[in-house]
């Protein structure tokens, strides 16, 4: 997939193309559907597929204050639509300035001029330049004059929401189901960043965790605890690890800063400090709870680590019991 960031880097003579515009923040099912459909009228009209988004999210810009958490950072979302099979991804830096373009400066200045579209494929919704103003008949009123069609997408839904949207997989994330949300994305909602030193506590307690960094990119779901998997994308071995992961603020040790932290089962080999990583969150297991005592603490971790096995389907690895306890005394070989 072809990455432009500036029209400058566009090849001279680009297109024909079939685009697409959209922030495709988590780049969820319906987003999908609608690249894939992009992918399909690019190959049936010998074109270049191009989808075209933006960063910092239009939100950030126009209010900051109001604007809702990203379910991906702008890296996961690149990843995810190569995947889609699209042929270009062209991201506008937001502004101001990009923002004042009427719905035709828009459209003819990134469509058409640069990107040499003659198809453009949207979904009833879609609304685009000054204030929003354009609409789904400003674009086929606008391609009947400079010389492209549009194909229309209609909405997808099914299971936990009639319609698909980034929207609603936030909501979702928000209040920790993240199984649900999982079904509209097509996938485990991800988080992404860099593992720090923690208070090495769950080391102690026999579960040794990887902390990840407080601007890890994604959606930080409702507290609780959750059945996941650790992915090492800069290891060579990119095989999901599977975890018992922890978002809170640890109020049995009467914490104030809320983390992520990801035990990967039955590990305790991992050296993980500094090294980027992938928190996979497939299904929340309880609440964040206070405990009266550490035996009390360290039983339920027994029991969430017990049943984060069970959803994910995961043995204990060879050498070791299967309650998760390491075979050979290694203490404190993990480093987390």
């Amino acid at each position: 997939m072809q990455l432009w960031t500036d029209l400058d880097q566009i090849p001279a003579g680009v297109g024909p193309s079939v685009v697409t515009i959209g922030n495709f923040d988590g780049v969820h099912a319906g987003h999908v559907q609608v690249l894939g459909r992009l992918v399909q009228r690019a190959a049936e009209l010998d074109a270049i597929s191009v989808a075209i988004t933006f960063d910092p999210h239009p939100a950030q810009v126009h209010r900051p204050d109001e604007a809702p958490p990203l379910i991906t950072g702008l890296q996961d979302r690149l990843l995810l639509l190569e995947e889609t099979g699209i042929d270009a991804v062209l991201v506008l830096p937001y502004s101001l300035s990009l923002a004042g373009l009427t719905p035709e400066e828009f459209v003819s200045r990134y469509i058409v001029d640069a990107l040499g579209a003659v198809c453009v494929a949207v979904g009833r919704d879609v609304r685009f330049g000054l204030g929003n103003s354009g609409s789904l008949d400003t674009m086929v009123e606008i391609g009947e004059r400079l010389g492209f069609v549009v194909d229309v997408i209609d909405d997808v839904g099914d299971g936990p929401a009639p319609r698909w949207s980034s929207s609603a997989v936030r909501e979702l994330l928000l209040a920790g189901d993240v199984r649900a949300a999982g079904q509209m994305l097509g996938r485990p909602h991800r988080l992404r960043g860099e593992v720090v030193h923690g208070d090495a506590r769950g080391r102690d307690l026999g579960y040794p965790t990887a902390n990840l960094s407080q601007d890890a990119q994604g959606i930080v779901p409702a507290d609780g605890v959750y059945a996941g998997w650790v992915v090492r994308p800069s290891s060579g071995d990119q095989t999901p690890l599977p975890a018992a992961v922890s978002i809170g603020t640890n109020p049995t040790f009467d914490g104030l800063q809320r983390r992520v932290e990801a035990y990967v089962l039955d590990r305790t080999d991992l050296d993980l400090y500094g090294e980027e990583i992938l928190v996979e969150l497939v299904e929340r297991l309880r609440p964040t709870l206070k405990f009266d005592s550490l035996d009390a603490l360290v039983e339920q971790m027994a029991a969430d680590v017990v049943q984060a096995r069970d959803i994910l389907g995961a043995e204990p690895r060879r050498g070791q019991t299967a309650d998760g306890a390491d075979a050979a005394d290694q203490p404190g070989a993990s480093g987390l």
